[in-house]
C-alpha cells in the first residue's frame, strides 16, 4: 500500500516535470516516456521503493478512462470540412491498411510461435494494429505538420481502437474454443455483436454529441454555465457517449470519438475550454497510466519475454505497419517521405494495454503471457522509438511543405 512517503516522490516527480514541460516538449524525449521509466525504476521491478500494487481491474479502469476522454477531446478539435478534402488519406488507412496490418501480423506472430493456435496469432495482430491517440499528441498538436497528416494520424487512431474490438472478441473466442475451453463472456451471435458494435456505437455518438453540444450553446448564450463547469459538462458529454453506447449493444470507443467529432463540429461558441481542460486533467490521466503501466505490467511482461516476443514487438512497429500504409496511400499523391511518416507514426499504447487486460480478465486464451509480453514489449519499444522520433521527423516534414 501506499504510504505518504511514496505519494510524496510521485508527486515531487510530476511537479518537476511540470516546471520542465516546455523543454521537454522541444526535446526527444516525451511525459509517457519519462513516467514509464520512473514506473519501472520505483516499482517492483526496478528499486522496489514504490510497492505499486495495483489490481489488472484497476489499471483496466485507469486505461479506459484517459482513452475514452483522449479520443473524444482529440475528435472534437476535428474540422469536418477541413477532413473531407483528405477524408482518402484516413479512409484507406482505415479500409486497406488495417485489415493488412491484422493479416500480416497474424503470419508473423503465428511464424515466431509455430506451436501456439493460429488464433492466438489472430489475438495478438488484433491487439497489436490499433495505434495511440494519446503517443500522437506530439505529431498531431504541431501546427507546422501539415494538416492532412495530422488529421490522418488523429481520425485512424480514433476509429481503429473501436474497429479492431470485434475481431479481438472473436479471435479471443477462436483461441479459447481450440482449446477445449468457454468464455464466460461469449456474444450468442458473433456477427451480430461485431454489426452492432460498429452500427450503434456511431449512432450514439451523433446523437449525443449533437444534443449535448446545442444544450451547451443554449447555457453559455444565456450565461448559465461557468466556464470551469464548461469542462466539467465536457468530460460528462465524453463518457455519457461511451456509456450509452455499451448500453444499447455499441461500440463506446467509437462513439467517443464519432461523438466528440459532432460535438466539435456542432458547438457554435468557443471551444477553448476544451484544450484548457485536456492540458490539465488529461494529462494527469496520461502520466497516471504510463506510471502504472510502467511499474505493474513492464515487469510481468518481461518475465515472460523471449526472443521470438522481441522480433513481433519490432515487426509491429516496423514492416507490419509501413508496407500495409505504404500500400493503401499509393495513388494519393502524397509524397513518399509522408507516406513514410504515417506508416511509422502508428504508436501502439492505450488500447493495445486496455484489449490485453480485457483478455486476461474475461477468457482463458493458452498462451496469456507469451501475449502479454508481445503486447508489453510493443508498448515499451512505441513510447521510446516514437517519442524520441516525434519532434525530429516532424521537422523533417514540415520542412518539406515550405
Amino acid at each position: 500500500m501506499l504510504g505518504y512517503s511514496h505519494l510524496a516522490i510521485i508527486l515531487l516527480a510530476v511537479i518537476l516535470v511540470a516546471l520542465f514541460s516546455r523543454r521537454i516538449e522541444m526535446s526527444v524525449i516525451s511525459i509517457p516516456m519519462i513516467f514509464t521509466a520512473f514506473g519501472c525504476l520505483a516499482g517492483e521491478g526496478g528499486l522496489g521503493y514504490i510497492p505499486f500494487e495495483a489490481e489488472r481491474e484497476t489499471i483496466h479502469t485507469i486505461a479506459e478512462i484517459t482513452l475514452v476522454l483522449v479520443l473524444f477531446s482529440d475528435a472534437s478539435r476535428v474540422d469536418i470540412q477541413s477532413l473531407k478534402k483528405d477524408a482518402a488519406i484516413p479512409a484507406r488507412m482505415l479500409i486497406i491498411a488495417m485489415p493488412l496490418t491484422i493479416l500480416f501480423g497474424t503470419a508473423a506472430a503465428y511464424l515466431a510461435s509455430p506451436n501456439q493456435p493460429w488464433a492466438l496469432a489472430l489475438l495478438v495482430a488484433a491487439i497489436l494494429t490499433p495505434t495511440d491517440a494519446a503517443l500522437g499528441q506530439a505529431v498531431v498538436s504541431r501546427e507546422d505538420v501539415p494538416e492532412k497528416i495530422r488529421q490522418g494520424i488523429n481520425v485512424e487512431s480514433g476509429l481503429n481502437d473501436g474497429l479492431a474490438l470485434p475481431v479481438v472478441i472473436i479471435a479471443a473466442l477462436l483461441a479459447v474454443e481450440m482449446a477445449g475451453k468457454s468464455a464466460e463472456m461469449a456474444p450468442e451471435s458473433i456477427v451480430t455483436f461485431a454489426m452492432l458494435q460498429v452500427i450503434l456505437g456511431p449512432v450514439a455518438g451523433i446523437v449525443i454529441g449533437f444534443a449535448f453540444a446545442k444544450m451547451l450553446d443554449f447555457a453559455i448564450n444565456r450565461r448559465l454555465a461557468t466556464t470551469v463547469f464548461q469542462g466539467i459538462y465536457f468530460l460528462g458529454t465524453a463518457f455519457l457517449c461511451f456509456v450509452a453506447a455499451e448500453l444499447v449493444g455499441g461500440n463506446g470507443l467509437i462513439a467517443a470519438f464519432i461523438g466528440g467529432l459532432t460535438f466539435g463540429n456542432s458547438l457554435k461558441s468557443s471551444r477553448e475550454f476544451i484544450s484548457e481542460f485536456m492540458e490539465g486533467e488529461g494529462q494527469l490521466l496520461t502520466i497516471s497510466t504510463f506510471l502504472i503501466f510502467g511499474a505493474v505490467m513492464v515487469p510481468v511482461g518481461l518475465t515472460h519475454a523471449s526472443w521470438p516476443t522481441v522480433l513481433v514487438a519490432i515487426a509491429f512497429l516496423t514492416i507490419i505497419r509501413i508496407i500495409p500504409v505504404w500500400l493503401a496511400l499509393t495513388g494519393t499523391g502524397l509524397k513518399p517521405f509522408e507516406k513514410f511518416f504515417l506508416g511509422w507514426f502508428g504508436p501502439r499504447g492505450l488500447a493495445s494495454i486496455l484489449f490485453a487486460l480485457l483478455i486476461l480478465e474475461s477468457y482463458p486464451v493458452p498462451g496469456a503471457e507469451e501475449m502479454l509480453a508481445c503486447v508489453v514489449l510493443t508498448v515499451m519499444l512505441s513510447i521510446v522509438l516514437h517519442g524520441v522520433t516525434a519532434n525530429p521527423m516532424s521537422d523533417r516534414l514540415s520542412a518539406l511543405k515550405k
